[in-house]
């Protein structure tokens, strides 16, 4: 996306200075479209405010300033829909870390609240706007991969382990997310399962099963309990395969391999052609993600995710999440 000139640009307020919320702070600063930070926590957004230049903004200092257009969330998602539903109502446009929400019903009030305001709601899915991703959905469209047949992602680190919500909550979402875009659809069937282990009642790895109307299949697999880290998804299709490696170098994150079966003396065999690397043009994704929210705000356009987009990731989310419950079934069909 081209570089919208400051003069040009929307001006935000960040709600939410900590680990995560900082990098947005950051961003917005050198892009020149931030008016201001929020924190319940004084001394940090005093401190951040200091850094960049900005006023530190009580919340309803922000929702009333007609000069701030957008407020960016970066809170514990069960404060989206208060003070998210605030915002919209304030006729600010919105930017939430995702989760959307913690239910589809919450998701809705929020995608609701937004058509009604006729404000942008948009979801931090940030792998929608790496560079390598980008490129590989293009090899997708352009049919270069064939027919997709199966997705598996993997999210998996040591350490960061959660107390309020369970590895699928806190990593599989842009799994999810990814998943759902490549393949165009929503799950006819979700299955899921998790191993808890160090505490009774919050998996610490998790995977999602979902199978597609059209045959296809994905695996997501997340982990805060794992030797080292991984973030990787391999797409198979009827005439390629792709990875998409996150902790590869630049020129190594989406590699293509081509291949065919052949079928001798009753054996299939596989013949692959030697990769592939694709061209990725190098750049933050958090920074695109971050000019693709002043975009839609400056021109009206949906964002490529929106509410609607973040509905169809909780929906996954929701029923990974009964079946994870201790004591409910390894397994169950999602009712679409």
């Amino acid at each position: 996306m081209r570089r919208e000139s400051e003069r040009e640009l929307p001006r935000v307020a960040v709600v939410g200075c900590g680990r995560w919320g900082r990098n947005h702070v950051r961003n917005y600063a050198e892009l020149g479209a931030l008016a201001g930070v929020v924190d319940a926590d004084a001394a940090l957004a005093a401190e951040q405010a200091g850094r960049y230049g900005v006023p530190a903004l009580p919340f309803e200092a922000a929702l009333a300033d007609d000069t701030i257009e957008g407020l960016v969330f970066a809170l514990p998602p069960a404060q989206n829909l208060p003070l998210g539903s605030r915002a919209l109502e304030a006729g600010k446009h919105l930017f939430v870390e995702k989760p959307l929400a913690l239910s589809v019903a919450d998701g809705e009030r929020l995608c609701e609240i937004a058509r009604h305001h006729d404000r942008r709601l948009m979801v931090g899915h940030i792998l929608q706007y790496h560079p390598a991703f980008a490129a590989l959905a293009g090899l997708v469209r352009e049919g270069r991969l064939g027919r997709l047949m199966s997705l598996v992602s993997t999210r998996l680190d040591l350490g960061a382990i959660r107390r309020q919500e369970n590895a699928l909550w806190a990593l599989a979402p842009h799994d999810v997310s990814m998943v759902l875009a490549l393949s165009g659809a929503e799950p006819a069937r979700v299955e899921a399962f998790g191993g808890y282990h160090t505490h009774p009642g919050i998996a610490d790895t998790t995977t999602v099963a979902l199978s597609f109307a059209d045959g296809a299949t994905a695996e997501i697999r997340s982990s805060w309990l794992h030797p080292y880290k991984e973030q990787r998804l391999v797409v198979v299709g009827t005439e390629a395969m792709a990875v998409f490696d996150d902790r590869a170098p630049w020129d190594g994150k989406l590699v293509l391999y081509g291949y065919r079966i052949t079928e001798t003396g009753g054996t299939a065999l596989i013949e692959r052609s030697e990769p592939e690397s694709i061209a990725v043009e190098q750049g933050e994704p958090l920074r695109l993600e971050c000019l693709h929210f002043l975009h839609s705000i400056r021109t009206g356009a949906v964002p490529r995710t929106d509410g609607h987009e973040g509905l169809r990731v909780l929906r996954v989310l929701e029923d990974a999440g009964r079946a994870l419950r201790p004591g409910s079934p390894s397994n169950m069909a999602a009712t679409r």
